[in-house]
């Protein structure tokens, strides 16, 4: 087995891990979570990155990498939308989660028909900016919850109701464009006739 598939196993292995610490109540459980998905998401630039550089490009690697993104990230929002401490809704999540579904069918499609959907670049810029937004999360959680640095309910309050709102929903639009922009380039593989 290569090195990028390693790295895509690496964060696979590492998803129940972020999911202990985020639940289990003991001392930095949120700043041990917020380590743990940062060094998944780390794994997720570096895997790609050596596999094309290197020409390691595997079907394991096609298969795992964008399925262990999507667990990763499902796993952290469905999290939040658990935590009192984030105040997220199910909607995002149902959202994020009903895309996710559409493009893995659409790859099954064109996998099918011998067509190699590729991640395009709002595909990419929606992975990374919702990865950012998890971890910018993360941190916000384990500032608040594992340290005493004395926030001030003002800014707290204004973060909590209105940073991480506008971030998770502008991930969420990110997630819905880049959805329509997969949909409407393999539109032509769904044919109700067949």
């Amino acid at each position: 087995m290569n090195l990028p598939n390693k790295l895509t196993l690496l964060r696979v292995f590492l998803i129940p891990f972020f999911l202990l610490f985020m639940y289990i109540n003991i001392p930095f459980h949120y700043a041990i979570g917020l380590v743990i998905f940062a060094a998944a998401s780390i794994t997720d630039a570096l895997d790609g990155h050596i596999a094309r550089k290197n020409n390691l490009v595997t079907n394991f690697g096609k298969f795992l990498d964008p399925l262990a993104d999507k667990v990763l990230v499902i796993a952290a929002l469905t999290v939040f939308v658990e935590l009192d401490d984030v105040r997220m809704g199910a909607i995002p999540l149902i959202i994020i989660s009903a895309r996710e579904f559409m493009v893995s069918g659409l790859r099954l499609l064109a996998a099918d028909g011998g067509v190699v959907v590729a991640a395009g670049i709002w595909g990419k810029l929606k992975t990374a900016f919702t990865m950012v937004t998890v971890v910018g999360i993360l941190f916000w959680l384990s500032l608040c919850n594992d340290f005493s640095f004395g926030i001030p309910c003002s800014f707290r309050d204004a973060v909590d109701n209105v940073v991480i709102p506008v971030l998770i929903w502008a991930s969420t639009a990110l997630t819905v464009i880049s959805g329509g922009v997969y949909l409407k380039g393999y539109w032509h593989l769904i044919d109700s006739d067949k």
